[in-house]
């Protein structure tokens, strides 16, 4: 069912429900938004990331990842970088500009890894070889058992299960629709329409 809102007071709120509802349903399509940052010689890197957690509130948005993954590391060399969201149910896209925060050990941390490691996905952050490594191949296929590992690249002793939590600085917001598509830039405190 698609929505239609007419004011700043309407809308804002709504696309925090959205994202609400989005890290709590899997079946949401803003669950699965594309962050895009810059890799080491300056270039655009962009993944698919799953939305773990919203604060609205503090308009932080919560993502997991592998401490050892390059995004981590571009995001630890440069925090600021863009989150896409598309729902088609909705006709809306939303462009999010955020600083990054990478929070690889502590209190929050354990918590949430109890959670995880009883989970399917645990095996994502207790591989012994981090994102992006490639693989011998044998037969055709890639083989992970016999793949090496360089100790410099080895894991935390118990996983590599981190925390990316995402400042939201400023949002594009944008609905498609036959009557005419409306397109807002927003922050906190500012909202201004722009030309779709």
């Amino acid at each position: 069912m698609k929505i239609h809102l007419q004011t700043p007071s309407e809308i804002r709120p709504q696309i925090w429900i959205e994202l609400g509802r989005a890290s709590l349903d899997r079946h949401h399509e803003w669950r699965t938004p594309v962050l895009a940052s810059t890799d080491a010689d300056g270039l655009p890197d962009a993944r698919t990331v799953v939305l773990r957690q919203v604060d609205a509130g503090a308009g932080q948005l919560t993502f997991y990842t592998d401490s050892r993954s390059p995004k981590v590391a571009q995001l630890q060399a440069k925090s600021p970088a863009m989150l896409v969201f598309w729902s088609a149910r909705l006709s809306w896209q939303l462009r999010v500009r955020v600083a990054c925060t990478v929070i690889t050990a502590g209190p929050e941390v354990d918590v949430l890894w109890q959670g995880v490691k009883q989970s399917a996905a645990a095996g994502d952050y207790l591989s012994l070889l981090p994102p992006g490594v490639v693989l011998p191949q044998t037969s055709g296929k890639a083989n992970v058992e016999t793949a090496s590992v360089d100790p410099a690249n080895a894991p935390a002793p118990a996983h590599s299960f981190a925390i990316l939590r995402a400042q939201v600085l400023q949002m594009d917001w944008l609905e498609l629709s036959r009557e005419g598509h409306r397109r807002a830039q927003l922050s906190d405190t500012t909202w201004e329409w722009l030309t779709p």
